[in-house]
């Protein structure tokens, strides 16, 4: 029997409208409400189109979902996740990406439920600067600073290096996916219920120094931000969010005291140019450079202002030199995860494809980000006909011949 909640938990998922998703079926709107609520089940030929659509199985309608078998109901508080104000205010999208949080949750469950998982240390890094700034007289601005030091000092990040952000983030409990969330937002974070910290970065993103801003950023708001009602704010108040974690991306990527000492090297303040070494160094933009020299207080305010308007007139607003140099960081958990499951035989991706999730590999890498071919690789791996064996039985043959 067909079950219209999986095509409705497909279809949100993927952002479309039951009149969009009507409209690519050649069907009317009033159909695809009715296989979503089980008044009518889709012929055949209707079932094959939505499987192409969704990169899924047939199978995939008539058995209960990945949902069903490997999300827990509630655990995806759509209130915190922290979005940018561009995207907060469309329903439809922050359903879809709710959506995908939810399938994102089921896979990781999913892949780790015979695995023992020690307790993450960005939990116990958030449960510090929870009773600091609940304990502490400081001044806001001040607060943010001292969290970033912590968090630099906690996850392991030396001092002169942004090289291993992404990964120290991971290594210490955040799970971090790319995804294509359009040009209005670059990313964003959620603690689910359960405690587990997510990150969802952009993969339009141009250069490794917007990657490390928005990954910087997105910690920000998990570290400083927990439990706030996101899609409660005002717009000032939201603005106020965004300007924290902005704040916090600034002194955690370039901490005060070392930053401080490489802008002695700097002879004209105001000119990008003057700042590209430090670029290539701590892998951050000439933009946000120039912005944390302003507020430690390097430049004066008619300073940063010439700085800006020099950038602007380079064309560095657009573009910045070492843009195209900079390798941009990915992130590797989850394939760290998957390997490790699949080598150990843990989980035979084949079985996982064909009868735990029945989806295509083109699902699981709209779905994680992953490329193709890592999926792919461990099915040719499967198809391997174990010709060590052969090799084995012909030395014997020869053995016994001689």
């Amino acid at each position: 029997m067909f079950i219209g909640e999986n095509l409705t938990n497909l279809r949100i998922m993927h952002g479309y409208s039951r009149k969009q998703l009507s409209d690519m079926l050649h069907i009317t709107e009033q159909a695809v409400w009715q296989y979503e609520n089980n008044y009518t089940s889709p012929k055949l030929q209707i079932v094959n189109q939505l499987k192409s659509i969704f990169h899924v199985k047939s199978k995939y309608f008539y058995h209960q979902d990945v949902l069903k078998r490997y999300f827990s109901t509630g655990n995806i508080p759509v209130m915190n996740i922290a979005y940018r104000s561009k995207l907060r205010n469309v329903i439809s999208k922050t359903e879809a990406e709710a959506k995908h949080m939810e399938y994102l949750d089921s896979f990781i469950n999913y892949i780790t439920t015979h695995l023992s998982i020690p307790t993450q240390k960005i939990i116990q890094l958030r449960d510090e600067v929870i009773h600091y700034l609940n304990s502490t007289l400081d001044e806001r601005t001040q607060q943010i600073s001292n969290v970033a030091k912590l968090a630099r000092k906690r996850l392991g990040l030396r001092n002169d290096t942004n090289d291993d952000v992404m990964f120290l983030i991971e290594k210490n409990g955040a799970f971090i996916f790319e995804k294509s969330i359009g040009e209005e937002i670059d990313a964003y974070s959620l603690w689910t219920e359960k405690q587990r910290p997510f990150i969802v970065l952009g993969n339009r993103k141009h250069s490794a120094v917007r990657r490390n801003f928005d990954l910087a950023h997105e910690l920000g708001h998990l570290l400083l931000h927990y439990k706030v009602e996101f899609t409660h704010l005002d717009g000032k108040e939201h603005k106020n969010m965004e300007d924290e974690a902005n704040l916090f991306a600034g002194a955690f990527l370039l901490p005060k005291e070392d930053f401080l000492e490489d802008l002695n090297t700097i002879s004209f303040v105001t000119n990008p140019d003057a700042y590209l070494d430090l670029k290539k160094k701590w892998k951050v933009s000439l933009q946000v450079l120039g912005y944390r020299a302003a507020h430690l207080g390097i430049m004066d305010a008619k300073k940063h202002r010439n700085f800006y308007a020099s950038l602007h007139r380079k064309g560095y607003l657009k573009r910045e030199p070492l843009d195209d140099l900079l390798p941009i960081q990915k992130p590797q958990k989850i394939k760290s995860i998957i390997d490790l499951i699949a080598k150990k035989g843990i989980i035979d991706i084949h079985k996982m494809l064909e009868r735990d999730w029945m989806v295509e590999i083109d699902f699981l890498h709209r779905l994680t980000g992953i490329d193709k071919g890592f999926f792919t690789n461990y099915l040719v791996m499967d198809q391997d006909f174990e010709l060590v064996h052969v090799n084995n039985i012909t030395s014997v043959v020869q053995k016994k011949n001689g």
